[in-house]
């Protein structure tokens, strides 16, 4: 695993920001933007694999993912991994990081990644003069909050099937939301073993799962991911209502 910090960089105006111009988001008032503009320091490119931030560390960065995506995770000392959540665009990184000092879980690069880089310093400078924006970050640190209830719900009554079926419609619903798989139903880059990492199983007994998940006419088994062919009747399965939609905040 390459646990170098990523170093491309570049610039775009908070203005033509994709996320902004995507209508997926709520926008911002010009008071707004005028902060954010002077928050940001840049765009970070992160290649697939890297390591955005790593557990026990302090980051003097937090981060908007404007395009690509990755996931959360946490290590045993004996290098079990539990993967917690997965970041696609419009989420906030690093804000544990501001709150607790250091980092208590790690974010990876799933495919190449875009991320807006702001000076965590000035956090405290959003709260005091902007509290249309403080809300908007506590709102993504309630809405991570609720989606690992369910992930911990899944992983503690769902059978392994009921797990797999809703862990693959939650990305599927996630992911077009913002269209992060460009409207097809096709998962990638994600492999079994993040798959049994994230549900808690063997590589084995995932393996078996997502077969009988195939055999019911769900999903097809892909390289390096998954396409969704019933989504439906994945939610039947994992007894889920899925995801609501409207314009969420992002910073």
């Amino acid at each position: 695993m390459d646990t170098s910090p990523p170093k491309k960089t570049r610039n775009i105006p908070c203005e033509e920001c994709p996320l902004l111009c995507s209508g997926h988001f709520r926008s911002f008032e010009p008071p707004e933007l005028e902060f954010i503009s002077g928050f940001k320091r840049g765009e970070l490119v992160s290649d697939a694999g890297s390591t955005i931030l790593l557990e026990g560390t302090h980051s003097v960065h937090l981060y908007t993912v404007i395009s690509g995506w990755g996931f959360r995770y946490k290590m045993l000392e004996d290098g079990r991994r539990q993967i917690l959540n997965y970041v696609l665009p419009g989420d906030f990184l690093g804000l544990q990081g501001s709150v607790l000092s250091e980092m208590h879980h790690s974010v990876d690069a799933l495919s190449d990644m875009i991320l807006c880089v702001f000076e965590r310093n000035r956090l405290f400078d959003l709260f005091e003069t902007h509290p249309h924006l403080a809300y908007d970050i506590t709102w993504l640190a309630a809405r991570e909050e609720q989606m690992l209830d369910e992930h911990l719900l899944s992983i503690g009554r769902r059978s392994a099937m009921e797990r797999a079926a809703y862990l693959l419609s939650f990305l599927y619903e996630r992911g077009a939301a913002v269209e992060l798989f460009n409207r097809k139903a096709r998962i990638a880059p994600l492999t079994q073993q993040h798959v049994a990492d994230t549900l808690g199983l063997s590589l084995v007994h995932t393996n078996k799962t997502l077969k009988k998940l195939g055999d019911r006419g769900a999903i097809s088994w892909l390289d390096s991911g998954f396409e969704i062919r019933d989504n439906e009747k994945l939610r039947e399965i994992a007894n889920w209502t899925g995801l609501p939609e409207f314009a969420r905040p992002f910073i």
